[in-house]
């Protein structure tokens, strides 16, 4: 039973998550495998509560060790450190992120090249956006004022 049966008013039934979830029957989605630097690896087919709460972390934070627990969301705990190892640069880091995150829950979203135009667009933006942004100029410096008499 999944809904909340009252025997009276005072006792309500538990509200049985894991009788629920039993009825609920369908077939285990199966995650996108992918390889990496010889390495196999296979997506969660949907993003898990773990990686979402790591997210969230490293939206706020570029400490390493939010990151690694991140990475160790997707792919287990040692993958970083076999990128790493591998010579993995900026680039090809974030295109990996992108195309995992984009796949993970709907498997052929995102192909690798689609990431890599994605993330070099990206890039490109915050290049751009960089330098548009007016510098302010240091105090004391520049043209001198003008004590208002024409010469």
């Amino acid at each position: 039973m999944t809904e909340l049966d009252h025997q009276d008013d005072a006792h309500p039934e538990v509200a049985d998550f894991d009788a629920f979830f039993a009825e609920q029957t369908r077939p285990a989605p199966q995650g996108l495998p992918l390889r990496l630097f010889g390495r196999s690896y296979t997506l969660p087919p949907r993003m898990t509560t773990l990686f979402a709460l790591q997210l969230q972390r490293v939206h706020t934070s570029a400490r390493p060790d939010d990151i690694r627990r991140l990475l160790g969301a997707l792919f287990g705990p040692d993958a970083i450190g076999d990128w790493v190892e591998h010579g993995m640069d900026d680039r090809q880091f974030g295109i990996v992120l992108l195309w995992s995150t984009s796949n993970m829950g709907a498997p052929g979203s995102l192909t690798m090249e689609q990431a890599a135009a994605e993330y070099d667009a990206r890039e490109a933006a915050q290049a751009t956006a960089g330098k548009a942004r007016p510098r302010p100029r240091p105090k004391g410096k520049g043209k001198r004022k003008s004590s208002g008499k024409r010469s």
